[in-house]
């Protein structure tokens, strides 16, 4: 049995062929203009969703200051966490002195291993709370990176999603056209039986 190559031909829709109806010209265009604009939506929405991204992540890193804090009670290391290969994988209470000179206490991670009495870096917001540590710049970049390629992954599939509903609405039409010309042409090619 001889099998069958089948031959993709780039721009067949927008070739003279007289079998080439006008839907297939729509659609030729309605997927050009889908897959440009989706991309240049992808580039636009990405660089917008980085730029807010690494906006909060600087803002952080200013709001958040360090201090030098004691841990007070250190939370006993759990064996089935054990493996998590985590750095900071313990909680504790720590005490530190604000800037005012109010002695405050709070819970905080730590390095596993870390004892009753060491003194540890701990970060606080503007009002004297604890908080995590500001993303580093490795993490930034890795955080922004990721946001801004999902904002733009999403914001192109908004825009193909569009045009395939379009494209799908020009073949319902289409079809509908050929059920309309087979009803007219059909009953001429029946051949009836005497």
């Amino acid at each position: 049995m001889r099998r069958i190559r089948r031959r993709t031909v780039l721009g067949w829709r927008w070739r003279r062929n007289p079998l080439r109806r006008r839907s297939d010209v729509a659609e030729g265009w309605v997927v050009l203009a889908t897959w440009v604009t989706a991309a240049g939506v992808a580039v636009a929405v990405g660089a917008v969703g980085a730029r807010a991204v690494d906006g909060a992540l600087r803002q952080q890193r200013a709001e958040r200051e360090p201090v030098s804090a004691v841990v007070v009670k250190a939370t006993p290391h759990d064996a089935r966490q054990g493996g998590t290969g985590f750095a900071y994988a313990r909680t504790a209470t720590v005490r530190w002195t604000d800037d005012g000179g109010t002695v405050r206490t709070g819970t905080t991670a730590v390095r596993t291993g870390t004892e009753e009495g060491t003194e540890v870096r701990a970060w606080t917001d503007g009002h004297g709370r604890l908080v995590p540590a500001p993303a580093g710049p490795a993490r930034a970049a890795l955080r922004i990176t990721v946001s801004g390629a999902g904002a733009g992954a999403a914001g192109g599939l908004v825009i193909l999603a569009g045009g395939c509903a379009v494209r799908l609405r020009i073949e319902r039409r289409a079809v509908e056209q050929w059920g309309q010309e087979w009803e007219q042409v059909g009953p001429q090619w029946r051949r009836t039986t005497r």
